[in-house]
């Protein structure tokens, strides 16, 4: 009870009640079976982050995404190319299904999903609708590829708990840096050789559900390219905060193998850092799903203590013949990634130019 009076008192403390919420999340899948989820929320506030945000602004979005409350037992009806279903909320709020279809979908790349909340909100109120992407695999891509979030993409200093706090606490999508060539980089793996069908990237991630509008609207500030996120279980206490994107990391490994199992014909590059378990979660990937991977880039954000452990992977995995590179910077994994026919020279230049641009300071690579 103490802990709802004082999760009570900073909601009224920070103005922070307001109407119910639906979010959907990216969906995924082939033509003929798609993914479909997200999460039905109350107290849960939703504007669009600015520059020129405060301290005080930011902190109050953060909290929103941790002490919003999960909305049980409601009713959401997904219409996804035809096909409909009614999903109940389950005790955290989320809600998630996958469609079958007979026939293949005519249509390929990214659509669009409509759902909508049988329940009223209140008196009077109108019904709750939103709409989400959804990427249907275009059979004649070259490779999908899977990355981390934090330290991968986005600057976040998780293993340094007070500057990660820092960053969560006071920064907001528009202010979070990315690591510089990293918009540049990941354009050029979607395009790869064959620049009319675009290669899927997923996020997969530490992170908990509560940062998903974070993470898509940083992605899209940044000029990163869109796709499907897939995070870890919805944390509802104040407390959580300090601990967002820690504990367990064996989620990304089951994420990882579902991908892999749901796209059975689609070779992947993986692409994480050494700050935490990237390294033996994607071993583990080769290991189970032999042929599939492409090549692993993980960037070196650790001291040379952990880097030992890395290379000792690296070693292992060549047995399978699959190259995993521990690299300083993103240019570096783009070099590598040209010279095994991943991307274009073009692409190669864009990540030069951007690189440059961005004043990313050198420092020296390691070959794990």
């Amino acid at each position: 009870m103490a802990s709802k009076s004082f999760t009570k008192y900073l909601k009224d403390l920070l103005d922070l009640e307001a109407p119910p919420v639906i979010l959907p999340y990216r969906g995924y899948g082939t033509q003929r079976k798609v993914w479909l989820k997200g999460h039905l929320l109350d107290d849960r506030l939703l504007y669009e982050a600015t520059e020129a945000d405060s301290k005080r602004r930011n902190m109050k979005a953060l909290l929103s995404r941790y002490l919003a409350d999960p909305l049980e037992g409601w009713n959401v009806e997904i219409e996804f190319f035809g096909k409909k279903e009614i999903i109940t909320t389950r005790h955290d709020g989320f809600f998630e299904t996958s469609f079958d279809f007979e026939n293949d979908i005519a249509q390929q790349g990214w659509l669009e999903a409509n759902y909508t909340v049988l329940e009223k909100t209140g008196k009077g109120a109108e019904a709750l609708v939103s709409k989400a992407g959804v990427y249907v695999l275009d059979e004649k891509t070259e490779y999908g590829v899977i990355s981390d979030v934090d330290d991968t993409i986005l600057v976040s200093h998780a293993a340094e708990l007070l500057k990660k706090m820092r960053l969560v606490l006071t920064k907001n999508a528009r202010t979070r840096l990315p690591f510089p060539g990293i918009a540049g980089f990941y354009h050029a793996l979607q395009d790869g050789l064959n620049l009319q069908h675009k290669n899927p990237i997923f996020y997969v991630s530490s992170s908990e559900w509560n940062l998903y509008d974070f993470l898509v609207d940083f992605c899209e500030f940044r000029g990163i390219p869109r796709g499907p996120f897939l995070l870890k279980d919805y944390r509802k206490s104040i407390a959580q905060v300090w601990r967002s994107g820690g504990g367990s990391h064996l989620h990304k490994l089951h994420k990882i193998k579902h991908l892999l199992t749901a796209f059975p014909s689609l070779p992947f590059i993986l692409l994480g850092d050494s700050g935490q378990h990237d390294a033996e979660i994607y071993a583990q990937a080769v290991h189970e799903f032999p042929g599939r991977i492409l090549a692993i880039y993980i960037r070196d954000v650790s001291r040379a203590k952990k880097d030992v452990k890395v290379r000792k992977i690296s070693d292992a995995l060549r047995a399978q013949k699959v190259e995993l590179l521990l690299v300083a910077n993103t240019l570096q994994a783009a070099e590598h990634a040209f010279e095994k026919g991943f991307i274009t020279q073009i692409g190669l230049e864009k990540v030069r130019s951007d690189f440059d641009n961005e004043n990313a300071p050198f420092s020296k690579v390691s070959f794990a």
